[in-house]
């Protein structure tokens, strides 16, 4: 498999675009051929016209069959493998920060929660029989029809069309009484901490500690652990070392460091701390990963 790459953003005429819709088609791909592990600021919807592949996500490969739908969190790494036969399938990228209405109105943030997360617990993957009828591929196909007219106003109609896939699975939680949503039913000032939190992690994530992000939210210690844990269902700890775990994984398919420089480069005290976590994530070694996803 090739190497572990960031995609940057997509361009429009020089201009950053907050989504990029694109159809691939069989005569863009080969049996056996792969495309390499990945990943990007984006959040990624994947609707397969038709084929017979795998795609790699959260740490495993799921099938990636005719009239299936995947979803990518932003920044997760991800890959595809066409083993078996070729395919037609439409992407979607969008970045997280428009699938809400501004920094000032949290409103649709606690919905949009889920699909923020690295590595999310949340069922992302929908087969044909679970998506029944035709509903989805239409808003995918008319996604690409805007996309390609660029008609007056078709990023309100992309971004329109791209909420209600999004509404969409959250309602199949509901209903399918999976992955509880009360508990981001809070207020717009506690989502604006977390999102605060969040945003400031992942920008100091190698030398941050809970005390630390406690005062930049100007909320107590105890008060920050308690509604953190509450709402992201872990504990700070947990989340920081998750998302460190997330960044040696793209460090390990993109670079040659060493598992040594890698626990020091991503904030691990020791490296042999860094590969019980590892290993306690993704049942597997850093050494093995790198050999097992990457070429030499």
């Amino acid at each position: 498999m090739e190497q572990s790459r960031l995609e940057n953003k997509f361009k429009r005429n020089g201009v950053e675009m907050p989504f990029h819709c694109l159809t691939l088609h069989q005569n863009q791909h080969k049996i056996g051929k792969e495309i390499g592990i990945h990943y990007h600021e984006y959040i990624e919807i994947l609707y397969s016209l038709q084929s017979d592949a795998d795609i790699y996500i959260n740490g495993k490969w799921v099938p990636f069959k005719s009239g299936d739908l995947v979803v990518v969190n932003s920044g997760e790494n991800h890959a595809l493998t066409f083993e078996r036969a070729n395919a037609d399938y439409i992407v979607i990228k969008v970045l997280p920060e428009i699938l809400y209405s501004s920094d000032k109105s949290l409103f649709e943030l606690k919905y949009m929660m889920p699909f923020i997360i690295q590595n999310s617990n949340n069922k992302r993957y929908f087969n044909s029989d679970e998506i029944g009828g035709r509903y989805i591929r239409d808003i995918m196909t008319d996604i690409m029809r805007e996309w390609s007219s660029e008609d007056y106003g078709y990023e309100i109609a992309i971004r329109s069309n791209i909420l209600k896939i999004f509404l969409w699975i959250l309602r199949f939680w509901r209903d399918n009484k999976l992955e509880s949503l009360d508990r981001f039913d809070y207020s717009d000032d506690i989502l604006k901490v977390i999102q605060s939190a969040l945003e400031y992690i992942s920008n100091n994530y190698v030398d941050i500690t809970a005390e630390e992000l406690a005062e930049y939210c100007n909320l107590s210690y105890s008060y920050f652990s308690r509604t953190f844990k509450k709402i992201m269902r872990m504990s700070f700890s947990q989340y920081l070392n998750n998302y460190r775990i997330n960044k040696a994984e793209q460090l390990l398919c993109s670079t040659d460091k060493s598992v040594e420089q890698i626990a020091q480069e991503i904030g691990f005290s020791t490296s042999s701390y860094f590969i019980q976590q590892f290993k306690s994530q993704k049942n597997i070694s850093p050494k093995q990963y790198r050999l097992n996803y990457t070429k030499e």
